[in-house]
């Protein structure tokens, strides 16, 4: 049966532009998004076949090991000094986007399926970014955060120290999370680093110029639970 999404990379100047229009639209209220980091990034595009457009994109930047961190977009906002002796593979995922008018949970399917055969072919073993939550105010998102604090943190040797000039500190939120609400609250992308063994920083960057809060999130792919890599290889095809 063919499938209705499927993940490319970016083959064309083209490409890269359609993703950063919807990057656009979903970060920048309809001005395309466009950054540096752009030109040293792998983009991917995930596509709906049945309408022949672009359903969701992200772009991804490799690394030997840990000693390069220091060029990723996210060490702009965390300081990634207990990063920098990791001696494996890591790749870094950014500017994660679904276009709005979808709803599909094939899309994120697609995204993952495809992220799991670069890693498998890459060697790659830790995956790491930030993952964003819309808007700004942390008030909004305090049973999410309040569960990152009691389950998710990362270890204490990865954990990235505060570097943003605006930051909210949610480890030190008194609070226990009411799991449903949590779970409900958090952006699906984390939702999906969570389940497979991922962690966070200690703290959130407030990001104006996008209206998010994000989060380092790590992944390290030897932690992933064996029965969540065989749906993931499954989903890679």
């Amino acid at each position: 049966m063919t499938r209705r999404f499927t993940a490319r990379l970016a083959e064309r100047a083209e490409d890269v532009q359609a993703a950063q229009a919807l990057r656009g639209r979903v970060f920048r209220q309809g001005q395309p998004d466009a950054d540096s980091f752009d030109e040293s990034c792998i983009h991917v595009l995930v596509e709906d076949q049945a309408e022949r457009r672009i359903a969701c994109t992200f772009r991804i930047q490799p690394f030997e090991n840990g000693t390069e961190i220091s060029r990723s977009y996210a060490a702009q906002f965390y300081e990634l000094s207990a990063l920098k002796t990791y001696t494996g593979k890591l790749v870094e995922m950014g500017r994660f986007c679904i276009d709005p008018q979808y709803s599909d949970p094939d899309i994120l399917r697609a995204a993952w399926g495809f992220m799991t055969r670069y890693v498998d072919e890459k060697g790659v073993k830790l995956m790491f970014g930030c993952s964003s939550f819309h808007g700004a105010e942390a008030e909004a998102h305090l049973e999410a955060f309040a569960l990152l604090k009691a389950r998710h943190l990362a270890p204490r040797k990865f954990l990235p120290q505060i570097k943003a000039p605006k930051v909210f500190r949610f480890a030190r939120l008194m609070r226990t999370p009411n799991l449903r609400a949590a779970q409900n609250a958090m952006p699906p992308l984390l939702r999906t680093y969570l389940m497979m063994g991922g962690w966070t920083s200690d703290h959130a960057v407030v990001d104006k110029d996008l209206d998010t809060l994000h989060v380092f999130t790590g992944l390290e792919i030897g932690a992933i639970p064996a029965a969540r890599k065989r749906v993931l290889r499954a989903v890679a095809g």
